[in-house]
């Protein structure tokens, strides 16, 4: 019923902003498309050093990047020009497709009062066939993701198709991602639409099969089964999966189905041929000196 439970690892991105990592894993690579998972906050910092916990400008190719927050509010800007804040509830979507940079600031320090910060950050591996198309980027409402709720259940449809939702968020391929949120006793059940399945649980536990799990672990099911999900207490989860797309290597920031793209990549940013966004180009992360060769396993890392 259970493929693997996944412990997330603590990871710090910069003062103040610790994250839990929960993909890639050593055993577990992906779930569908999904590569990469951070959840970072409660974030706690004072006022007068927020500027301490940017992203500052970085590139990606071969993904899509997937912001979607719980708490406070954090700045966008890409090579695209695009400059977006985005809000809790709301989604923003990057395909970096054949190369983007991007950074993301933490500007308004009253988003960050009593701990308020929390959010996820996802990766979404792209088809070989969209691996080299052009960049792009969305943020999508509130209001344009739906929400289905009954007694004891709220979730929103964040990407993809689950449990009879859609939405409007353009993706590459099939996959869902949910936000969800159970009562205490409360009996939940899995997508049946995708054949790669997992749980993130983000607050609170659960129950499966007479085995509990807790915030920070992920759960990944195997092909077809359709477990009782019980949650124990006011519990947080974050649903996603889809189907597979192959074997994919990541490096740094770069995802690719080659090796040599992802070397390619890697000159490309010390040469400075992935343009940094116009309205934040003062400063960025330098290609890290890492001497290893791109692999399937978890390599040097920041948050998207």
């Amino acid at each position: 019923m259970i493929d693997i439970v996944i412990e997330a690892r603590q990871a710090a991105l910069a003062p103040g902003m610790n994250v839990r990592r929960i993909l890639p894993f050593r055993l577990r690579r992906m779930v569908g498309p999904f590569i990469f998972m951070d959840h970072a906050g409660p974030v706690n910092i004072q006022p007068q050093t927020v500027s301490s916990m940017d992203v500052l400008p970085h590139p990606h190719i071969g993904l899509s990047t997937v912001s979607y927050l719980f708490g406070g509010l954090v700045t966008h800007r890409d090579s695209l020009g695009v400059e977006q804040v985005i809000r809790p509830g709301e989604v923003n979507w990057m395909t970096a497709g054949k190369g983007i940079a991007h950074s993301e600031r933490f500007e308004d320090p009253a988003a960050l009062a009593g701990g308020s910060l929390e959010m996820i950050q996802t990766w979404v591996a792209l088809p070989e066939k969209d691996e080299e198309s052009d960049p792009m980027f969305e943020n999508y409402k509130e209001k344009q993701l739906p929400v289905f709720t009954e007694t004891g259940i709220w979730m929103r449809l964040i990407a993809g198709n689950a449990y009879g939702l859609v939405n409007g968020v353009k993706t590459h391929s099939p996959l869902f991602y949910l936000h969800v949120i159970l009562d205490k006793d409360k009996r939940f059940g899995l997508p049946k639409e995708h054949s790669e399945r997992g749980i993130y649980i983000a607050k609170g536990s659960i129950e499966i099969s007479g085995k509990y799990y807790t915030a920070g672990q992920m759960i990944v099911f195997t092909k077809g089964v359709d477990p009782v999900i019980i949650a124990k207490e006011p519990t947080t989860l974050m649903l996603l999966g889809g189907e597979p797309l192959g074997e994919r290597y990541i490096w740094w920031n770069f995802v690719s189905s080659r090796k040599e793209r992802i070397e390619q990549a890697k000159a490309e940013w010390k040469e400075g041929r992935i343009i940094l966004p116009p309205n934040d180009n003062t400063e960025f992360i330098p290609l890290p000196e890492d001497k290893s060769k791109p692999s399937g396993g978890p390599a040097p890392q920041l948050l998207s």
